[in-house]
């Protein structure tokens, strides 16, 4: 038996801001990647940069220190939590840009050890939405610079026993590049533009724009 959980903030107001710069986009660190090295490779990492990710700049901090990536994650857990299933992030966002993308990460945050005295942040599973796709693939539409829209960024299906003292985290952003091609942020036909420009991003949580995301957890016996 599947029990969806919901985590989501319940403070009456919040936005979290960051400018999304496709000159300098977070660096793919293994995923759902089936192809593509040397630039890419697939599987779980460390999710810090270094000299084996493609676009990782010295002096190779975790991606949680990036000003593009917000970071959510839970309390060390008190129990045992297993996740199988689809993931989705339901995320109230707006932009001054009329397209941009939003990706998202699910991660098992590992408590510090003699192994990883600076602990270990290990992928799961990853998703991305461009935003004139929000209401069709067939059919995008632009968005209204400052407009909120409610989207939906879905992650590929993933299984993982979350230990005790463990932390469930998910990252919020805007790229995830080699695996995901760079939203240029100007809304011109893809694949053609030859012009880049920052977005300025938010990701809304409070009542009435309540950001959150649905895991699927297994309850353990």
């Amino acid at each position: 038996m599947q029990t969806v959980a919901t985590f989501h903030p319940t403070v009456a107001a919040g936005s979290l801001t960051y400018d999304f710069n496709p000159e300098h986009p977070v660096p793919t660190m293994g995923g759902t990647v089936t192809s593509g090295e040397p630039l890419m490779r697939g599987g779980g990492f460390d999710q810090r940069e270094g000299p084996g990710f493609y676009g990782s700049r010295e002096p190779y901090l975790p991606v949680a220190a990036r000003p593009d990536v917000l970071v959510f994650e839970t309390e060390p857990l008190v129990a045992d939590v297993e996740v199988t299933g689809a993931v989705e992030a339901n995320l109230w966002i707006s932009s001054d840009a009329v397209d941009t993308d939003f990706t998202i990460k699910l991660i098992d945050v590992y408590p510090l050890s003699d192994d990883y005295p600076q602990g270990y942040a290990l992928n799961l599973t990853d998703g991305i939405l461009r935003c004139r796709y929000r209401q069709s693939w067939s059919e995008p539409m632009l968005m209204t610079p400052g407009e909120v829209y409610a989207i939906k960024v879905a992650a590929f299906p993933t299984a993982n026993l979350f230990k005790r003292g463990h932390r469930i985290r998910l990252d919020v952003s805007s790229s995830n590049f080699p695996h995901f091609d760079v939203n240029p942020n100007t809304g011109e036909p893809e694949g053609t533009g030859l012009v880049r420009r920052i977005a300025r991003n938010t990701v809304y949580m409070h009542a009435a724009w309540p950001s959150h995301v649905v895991l699927p957890v297994i309850p353990l016996r």
